[in-house]
């Protein structure tokens, strides 16, 4: 009896608008809990440092989340996004290029903003890789909750470009950041790749290898100084796609089949209560369209990630570089790139790393703010305007239905 009720409550939480229905119920206990009269205990737990010092691993629950959760939720992306490279929709090397395209747009096109604006502001040095980065669990959780009518290229798409996304600003996080990365450290991260990599070659299939040689990875990664979730999209695109003969799936198949449940149902809800926990203010909410620091976050996020996605993207298309995804048209591209600006991990880390020694603090608080506010418009404008492409899509489904019927259009 035991065995049927798992295997229900793991079909049920692979289903996307589940999964995205849990984050977001998750970051909203996070955002109540944070700003209730019991607001001590949800910091205190968050804050609370827990691991083997000795091993560099005595992190706070809210780091643990971030680095150690995230990675299994990256490990299902990576596993995701490389079947779409071999055998999926980014097989076509001009549909392949369209997502890193629109990535870099929407990255180049934020810090410009950001920087433009906060020009002079203490900080803003640094600060103006804040709106650069999009929020791939949150991204995916709204397109799962609104944009179920979308085509399934859709999400295609987006993923791509989130992937691409945070790796570019992990390697921002390490330049501007990172005073010293060891390179010893990097070096066995390399090596535990490549043998995963071998080992995927020859056909080797015991967990009891790949589950200790994952972890050494991560913690390898860990310590070279570099955002460690990287381990988790490293290894989820050297895992194998493609079916051998005579194999009733293949690894990459059989390992999403059952890690993405505990992802959807575990790593990333936890993830969100420990990330999206902001206190809000009168004082901050106050200066929320005065301060340059908020200005440059909110215009980099909403204007800078939605015209720098949907802006080079349409100029690549236009020009032949890259190809639309399969059955969207610019206007679902559009709601797509409007999701792209919600911000919320990558932003909140950067924003704590740039302004947390300036002033008094109340800078990162503010910066905090003016990502979750914007993280908050852009998923209601995307959810809006994705509704709307699904109405549009599923009458355009009805109608081509009805002219196949016998008759034509009056059965």
């Amino acid at each position: 009896m035991t065995q049927p009720l798992r295997s229900e409550l793991s079909r049920y939480l692979r289903t996307e608008t589940v999964g995205g229905s849990i984050l977001l119920v998750a970051a909203a206990i996070a955002l109540v809990w944070a700003n209730s009269p019991v607001s001590d205990s949800y910091f205190a737990l968050r804050d609370w440092p827990i691991g083997p010092e000795a091993l560099h691993l005595n992190l706070t629950v809210g780091t643990w989340a971030q680095d150690g959760l995230l990675a299994v939720f990256f490990f299902v992306a990576g596993l995701e996004l490389k079947r779409e490279m071999v055998v999926g929709e980014l097989a076509d090397r001009k549909r392949a290029l369209l997502p890193i395209i629109a990535a870099c747009g929407g990255v180049v096109v934020p810090a410009i903003i950001a920087a433009t604006i906060g020009a002079g502001t203490p900080g803003m040095d640094r600060g103006w890789a804040i709106p650069v980065a999009t929020d791939i669990a949150f991204a995916l959780g709204v397109l799962a909750l609104t944009g179920s009518r979308i085509p399934a290229s859709a999400r295609v798409f987006l993923l791509s470009l989130a992937v691409v996304d945070d790796l570019l600003a992990i390697v921002l996080i390490a330049v501007l950041f990172t005073s010293s990365i060891a390179l010893l450290w990097l070096l066995g991260a390399a090596v535990c790749l490549a043998v995963y990599a071998f080992a995927q070659h020859r056909r080797i299939t015991t967990p009891l290898l790949y589950v200790p040689l994952a972890l050494l990875t991560w913690y390898c990664m860990h310590d070279a100084g570099i955002h460690a979730t990287l381990a988790g999209v490293a290894l989820g695109l050297l895992t194998r796609v493609r079916r051998d003969p005579g194999e009733r799936e293949s690894p990459g198949a059989r390992l999403e089949h059952r890690i993405q449940p505990l992802s959807a149902g575990v790593c990333v809800p936890l993830f969100a209560l420990f990330a999206s926990g902001v206190a809000l203010s009168s004082e901050l909410l106050g200066q929320l369209f005065t301060n340059p620091i908020s200005q440059s976050v909110i215009a980099g996020l909403l204007v800078g990630k939605t015209v720098g996605i949907f802006g080079i993207s349409w100029l690549a298309i236009r020009l032949g570089i890259a190809k639309k995804p399969r059955a969207l048209g610019f206007r679902d591209m559009f709601a797509l790139s409007v999701l792209g600006a919600i911000g919320f991990t990558v932003s909140l880390l950067v924003a704590d790393l740039a302004l947390a020694g300036i002033g008094d603090g109340s800078e990162a608080e503010i910066a905090k703010v003016a990502v979750l506010v914007t993280s908050l418009t852009a998923s209601l404008i995307g959810s809006a305007l994705l509704w709307r492409r699904g109405r549009a899509h599923a009458a355009r489904k009805d109608d081509s239905e009805v002219q196949e019927l016998p008759g034509g259009v009056d059965k």
